[in-house]
């Protein structure tokens, strides 16, 4: 039984976006997301297929219009072609706007025809160099060039591509202007993101990394005139026009300048944990809901309505006095990038 009426939170957000992880499991080991030697879940302590399409449809009558697939590396996760197949009858009937998914483009070259005939239009594509040695160097075993060749194959099945990229003092610093042209001369959008402190990702120092976008959009402006624009693609990042070139260039800063006050989304684990905020661990359990009510839905609706009702006001992220305040324990890779 659905209710129907609306998520609200507290702070009279209405709630229409919901990021789902569907694996922990990836294929490569990025170095602000994973350890190296990451221990995985056992599979009876993930969501069958059918329990995240149950719970996504769920959210969707609820009124979440996007939901966007993440991991780990979502496109690892057996059968989960068959899951976006079905998620797909959400687009056709129009209870749903948009379904979609980030990923490390790994798998595209396989997979992104399929992903196209089953509805996906967008996708999200993490890339943090163009260096085929510096991308072995923060993923810890991938190959550039395999998702280079994933990011053709999604252009040519008709994706629309945007690149992530993670901003990484000392890393990537030197290629902001290469990634920038090159984004531009293949007709990708591009986002970047501030690092946040997800997990013990043991001997790198999250200190270390973390480059302020406030001050990589300082360095843009001594080549480019950036123009604020009001676009919004139902997530946190805000957006420029670049003026010489028309490229839309985003910045999602949750260190250096929150975007607290818009949340919209929730984000749901493998495990079927339901964070209300990224940045905080108080969590509501659904997989134990599901299963103990598994043919009845207003049981679920009930304890998603009062998970809802504790969301925060934001998170509480803080690199500004030289320590990081407010890590949370867990993996990006466990609550969905």
């Amino acid at each position: 039984m659905m209710d129907g009426e609306a998520l609200i939170d507290p702070f009279q957000r209405k709630i229409t976006y919901l990021r789902v992880s569907v694996t922990d499991r990836c294929d490569f080991r990025c170095v602000y997301c994973m350890s190296e030697h990451m221990v995985f879940l056992p599979k009876k302590d993930l969501l069958s297929l059918e329990e995240l399409d149950r719970i996504c449809t769920i959210f969707i009558s609820l009124g979440v219009r996007k939901v966007r697939l993440t991991g780990g590396e979502p496109l690892v996760r057996r059968g989960i072609m068959e899951f976006i197949r079905g998620m797909s009858r959400h687009l056709e009937d129009n209870s749903l706007d948009e379904l979609t998914i980030t990923t490390n483009g790994s798998q595209l070259a396989k997979k992104a025809k399929d992903l196209h005939a089953a509805g996906i239009r967008r996708i999200n594509v993490s890339l943090d160099t163009l260096s085929p040695e510096k991308f072995k160097q923060i993923t810890r075993w991938g190959r550039l060039e395999q998702v280079m060749e994933g990011i053709k194959e999604a252009q040519k099945a008709g994706l629309k591509v945007k690149i992530n990229t993670v901003a990484l003092k000392g890393f990537n610093e030197i290629e902001l202007f290469s990634l920038c042209d090159w984004c531009h001369s293949n007709g990708f959008d591009l986002t970047f993101i501030e690092v946040m402190p997800m997990g013990d990702i043991g001997n790198e120092n999250r200190l270390g990394q973390y480059w302020s976008l406030q001050d990589l959009r300082s360095w843009l402006s001594t080549r480019f005139t950036l123009r604020d624009i009001a676009e919004r693609t139902g997530g946190p990042a805000r957006y420029v026009e670049v003026r010489e070139t028309g490229q839309k260039i985003g910045f999602i800063t949750p260190l250096s300048h929150n975007f607290c006050e818009s949340c919209n989304r929730v984000r749901l684990t493998c495990t079927g944990e339901l964070f209300m905020c990224l940045g905080q661990e108080d969590n509501a359990d659904l997989k134990t809901l599901m299963r103990k009510y598994p043919d009845d839905d207003s049981k679920v609706i009930m304890g998603i309505r009062e998970a809802i009702s504790r969301k925060p006001k934001g998170h509480d992220f803080d690199y500004s006095r030289q320590k990081i305040d407010g890590q949370v324990a867990r993996f990006m890779s466990h609550t969905g990038g």
